[in-house]
């Protein structure tokens, strides 16, 4: 019985952990027409900030909420991998009025990476992330709602939302919710070892 009780009380956690953030509101306009994931649109379309390995040829593309906790977990999952992959990370805005401002005070930074840690350190505190202005230039809100909308366009329900693709087949691979590093290392095609 007790063994039961831990097993699914891990499940239930591990399930938390490597979970996505759904959609909250938006029109359902966004998901009419499903579109293939692409990594040639999503680099076309997409604006992010790029960290980690800047000079490498294949980037990730994470679509992330600045308020999805899963995606945090993400965050922290790809930093040991910034010596080896580059990561673009896509803000949208699914899930309140924070993602918003919080999506383009990172967009808009001088220095993504030590921004996007501290605001994924306070919000995996359950603080809510960093302060961020409500005044949002129309460029930034229309490049964050251009980001929303081309997640929307491949019928994606859920975030973080990563896009890839693989050197050795050409083919795009995508998936949803967060993983660890050696999930995120294997999904890049990447060895984790120093």
């Amino acid at each position: 019985m007790q063994l039961h009780r831990f097993l699914l009380v891990s499940t239930t956690v591990l399930s938390l952990f490597l979970g996505g953030c759904s959609r909250q509101e938006g029109p359902a306009a966004d998901k009419a027409v499903k579109r293939e994931v692409s990594v040639q649109t999503v680099a076309a379309e997409g604006k992010g900030f790029a960290v980690g390995a800047l000079m490498s040829a294949n980037a990730v593309y994470v679509f992330f909420d600045p308020q999805c906790p899963h995606c945090g977990h993400l965050w922290q999952a790809s930093l040991p991998l910034h010596k080896k992959v580059k990561f673009v990370w896509i803000p949208v805005a699914w899930i309140n009025a924070s993602s918003l401002s919080q999506g383009a005070a990172l967009l808009t930074s001088a220095n993504p990476l030590a921004l996007m840690s501290e605001h994924e350190t306070s919000l995996l505190a359950g603080r809510g992330g960093i302060a961020a202005s409500s005044s949002v230039s129309s460029e930034v809100e229309q490049t964050i709602k251009t980001n929303t909308k081309l997640l929307g366009s491949f019928g994606a329900e859920s975030v973080p939302f990563v896009v890839f693709k693989n050197a050795t087949t050409g083919q795009t691979i995508s998936r949803d919710g967060a993983m660890t590093t050696a999930a995120l290392a294997q999904f890049a095609g990447v060895d984790v070892s120093p």
